[in-house]
């Protein structure tokens, strides 16, 4: 991973981890929400995607990270501290399900802090090479920053910019207990690589 390289999402933020809320508070969800539009989250199914299953160098990524707990917010994290580099990423460009929005805005979670099973982050010379090689897979994706030299984790929503704070515990603690999932789907290491000076909440 290299300076210059572009950051690449495949697969949704925050897209199990929503599926999880809808399987744990499907009768509370049903005061707000349709019984399709809660049974369909229940049943998403989306391509398998992680380390192993495919030979990701072959399509053209330098590195890659998968999101797990703590979202794709806590992969960005974990593949540039791996390096020592920064990045800037645009939060509009991250590939979110609508229905992933709707119950984190409900419930106040941020869906790129929301466990995110089948969904990684990748570097890449190419980009726009690997979101190709990618939609040929069948999966979703697209390029959502760049790396940069330093350690700065610049985040960018509209006309707002900031610096990402240190991963913290998955927002799907905040709403579905332990008990609600099976712990190995929540298992996701990385050595943890230091900061950005001031930090802004996102």
């Amino acid at each position: 991973m290299e300076p210059g390289q572009d950051l690449v999402a495949a697969g949704f933020a925050g897209l199990e981890g929503a599926r999880q809320i809808a399987l744990a508070r499907r009768k509370e969800l049903t005061q707000w929400f349709s019984d399709r539009f809660i049974m369909d989250m229940q049943q998403e199914q989306v391509p398998a995607i992680d380390s192993g299953s495919h030979d990701w160098k072959s399509l053209g990524a330098a590195e890659w990270e998968e999101a797990g707990e703590g979202g794709i917010y806590t992969a960005l994290w974990n593949i540039s501290g791996a390096y020592m580099l920064g990045f800037t990423v645009d939060l509009l460009r991250i590939p979110v399900k609508q229905s992933t929005i709707e119950v984190c805005e409900w419930y106040g979670l941020n869906p790129y802090r929301l466990f995110s099973r089948n969904c990684m982050v990748f570097a890449a010379e190419h980009g726009e090479r690997l979101t190709e090689a990618l939609a040929e897979q069948g999966i979703t994706a697209g390029i959502i920053g760049r790396v940069n030299p330093g350690i700065g984790r610049e985040i960018v929503y509209g006309q707002v910019r900031g610096f990402m704070e240190r991963p913290r515990e998955d927002e799907l603690y905040r709403i579905a207990g332990p008990e609600d999932r099976k712990k190995e789907d929540m298992e996701h290491e990385r050595e943890d690589s230091g900061g950005n000076g001031e930090e802004q909440p996102y």
